[in-house]
């Protein structure tokens, strides 16, 4: 299961990163981060507030390594869905229905699909969230009012790394960031964000560009 795409162009691929992947030679597990009992708990009880996410709301900003940036709406759905809408000018959007994750470019006027286990969103919108398993958790820090975790795929952790940002008190996911096997990176910084409210079920379902 692959998390980390190789670019095709830096906009469709740079909240996803949505594109075919790279042949890689499978790189040993990283040592995991060294945790004390508290940082234990403070990731068990990130693992209870993610898992309590339903359904979400917020504004996104997003950054990439070229100095790229664009902003948008995003909806979330657990377990499963996740919708990214960008403001205009940009027509770009994508998806997640809980089997795949679809990318619109109208630049290209072509609609890509990838499986929603073989992308870094999956970890946000799977049930149940855990930093066992088959997630490796590389760094655990604080700093502030600031916690910042990065997560790593056990069996190919070469892929890349996802590191999710939180405010501490009161615990909130603020941004997240990919850094893909080339070392590229793509920051997410959430606002406005809300919690709890019934979302429309068309959000999250394909309908062909072209049927519009």
């Amino acid at each position: 299961m692959n998390w980390f795409w190789q670019f095709c162009c830096a906009a469709t691929a740079s909240v996803l990163l949505l594109a075919a992947p790279e042949a890689s030679i499978a790189a040993a597990p990283p040592p995991a981060a060294a945790l004390s009992p508290q940082d234990s708990a403070e990731l068990q009880r990130i693992a209870t507030y993610l898992q309590g996410i339903r359904t979400m709301t917020a504004t996104f900003r997003q950054a990439v390594t070229n100095g790229g940036t664009a902003s948008g709406h995003v909806w979330v759905q657990r377990p499963g869905k996740m919708r990214f809408q960008y403001d205009p000018p940009n027509e770009l959007l994508m998806f997640a229905d809980a089997f795949y994750v679809y990318s619109w470019d109208p630049e290209l006027k072509s609609m890509n699909k990838v499986g929603l286990r073989s992308t870094p969103a999956w970890f946000l919108l799977r049930d149940p969230i855990s930093f066992a398993g088959d997630v490796v958790v590389t760094r655990f820090e604080h700093s502030g009012n600031t916690v910042r975790v990065t997560v790593v795929q056990a069996a190919e952790p070469d892929q890349g790394s996802l590191t999710m940002e939180f405010t501490e008190n009161p615990l909130v996911l603020r941004q997240w960031t990919v850094v893909d096997q080339k070392g590229r990176t793509t920051i997410v910084a959430l606002s406005d964000l809300q919690f709890g409210m019934a979302l429309d079920a068309k959000l999250f379902q394909y309908q062909d560009p072209y049927s519009r």
